[in-house]
């Protein structure tokens, strides 16, 4: 057995320093809870740190990930995914002229982002369809302390239409498949933008 000496009372910390290191703790705490958590979490950035260290955008990519989640957990699928179906077989033989066409291919839980680079007020039509599988998806755009959303859709399989540019930047489709398995996906586009660009 082994006898240690006992502290001298001097050498202990005062119940003031307890209580300042306490504070301080809970002050650092606080700071990474506004600065770092919410945004990266729950894409919240009261402070803007967040939107310049690129927590906010993974935040806001977390959120809506699980709303898309519960919406598709009690969503019914088996009217709309066969209109869609349709729609997408009826887009997919139509013979037009498009300046850009990819065709990708996303896994079970698989995102992916494509933009055009766009002026302000500029007009681009867009026509994307599936396989037949069907995907979520959400049009925006972005600029530097700019963001749009122009339109998001659950359990789609088809959609058509023009982008009109609120601002000069990046406006396009996160895509992300919810189905149990892989579904192709076929963009094309025409119109007034630049680069087309994979962002994510």
């Amino acid at each position: 057995m082994f006898n240690t000496e006992k502290p001298n009372l001097e050498d202990l910390p005062s119940s003031k320093q307890l209580l300042k290191s306490t504070y301080l703790a809970a002050a650092a705490a606080g700071a990474l809870l506004i600065t770092v958590v919410l945004p990266a979490e729950y894409g919240i950035d009261p402070t803007g740190v967040g939107r310049l260290i690129g927590l906010k955008e993974m935040g806001e990519i977390k959120s809506q990930l699980a709303e898309e989640a519960e919406q598709d957990a009690v969503q019914s699928s088996v009217g709309g995914g066969i209109y869609n179906f349709l729609i997408g077989t009826a887009y997919a033989q139509e013979v037009e002229l498009w300046t850009d066409e990819i065709s990708f291919t996303l896994a079970s839980g698989e995102g992916i982002e494509w933009k055009i680079t766009m002026e302000d007020n500029a007009i681009a039509e867009f026509d994307w369809f599936t396989d037949g599988g069907r995907i979520n998806f959400d049009l925006h755009g972005d600029a530097p302390g700019q963001s749009i959303s122009y339109e998001k859709g659950r359990g789609q399989s088809a959609a058509r239409g023009e982008i009109v540019a609120a601002f000069s930047g990046n406006h396009g489709w996160f895509f992300r498949n919810r189905g149990s398995g892989p579904v192709t996906v076929s963009l094309r586009l025409r119109g007034a933008y630049g680069e087309l660009i994979q962002t994510f």
